[in-house]
């Protein structure tokens, strides 16, 4: 059996990294926290702004979770169906670097993946809040 060499075709690259967000999202909804670890770089900063001290009073503030963090919360999540939204669009993608959008019922995700250690893996996450959404 000959093993190909062959560079992966940005179509299965793009499917990959798709695949990474709706595990993200989709463990979230299902409070599958192995499902969310596995799409988690172990360095993970998932982060929102709170703008004009909505909570505090006291100017922006920067929220800050951790990989752990989002997987200890996700075990703690089930939302039902009617209450999901999946929608993950590839904004970009350069080598082993990718842009994603992912759009929830209640909020956005901008996400960055890298390629670490032959799978894509989400390092960042700058999510914002829909309006009328607490």
């Amino acid at each position: 059996m000959t093993q190909s060499l062959e560079t992966p075709t940005e179509d299965k690259v793009e499917s990959a990294i798709r695949q990474v967000a709706l595990d993200y999202i989709e463990g979230w909804y299902d409070g599958d926290s192995e499902r969310m670890e596995h799409s988690l770089h172990p360095h993970l900063a998932k982060r929102i702004v709170i703008p004009n001290g909505k909570k505090w009073g006291s100017g922006d503030r920067l929220d800050e979770m951790s990989a752990l963090s989002l997987v200890q919360a996700t075990r703690h999540e089930s939302v039902p169906m009617s209450g999901r939204r999946t929608d993950v669009r590839v904004l970009d993608c350069f080598e082993d670097a990718a842009c994603v959008r992912v759009d929830a019922k209640d909020w956005i995700d901008y996400m960055h993946l890298a390629k670490w250690n032959g799978h894509w893996k989400i390092v960042n996450v700058l999510w914002v809040l829909r309006p009328g959404t607490n």
